[in-house]
């Protein structure tokens, strides 16, 4: 992250990184296609909306958005661990994270 300029709190990246439990390990769910609908839908709703329990609105699709160009949209290693991080910071919510 750091050789994009965005700083992390290395504590909460390692939280959200645990959260996300052993399914970051299979190579089709490490990273987040940026350009697929249906999977950003899904980070939208399992992600957003379940676990940092946010209404859904048009500002997570805006978020989202957000968070894809700050990664760079030519970036092919979107790691979840990070996009999800990113969301977290984005939406103030480091709480669900005890932080």
């Amino acid at each position: 992250m750091d050789d994009r300029n965005l700083r992390s709190n290395t504590e909460l990246l390692a939280a959200v990184t645990k959260g996300l439990g052993p399914s970051i390990y299979k190579a089709d769910a490490e990273t987040v296609s940026g350009s697929d609908a249906k999977e950003l839908a899904t980070v939208k709703n399992n992600f957003l909306i379940k676990k940092l329990g946010l209404s859904d609105s048009s500002e997570l699709d805006a978020g989202i958005e957000e968070v894809m160009e700050r990664i760079g949209k030519s970036e092919r290693k979107k790691y979840r661990a990070v996009v999800y991080y990113m969301l977290v910071k984005k939406f103030d919510k480091e709480s669900v994270y005890g932080m």
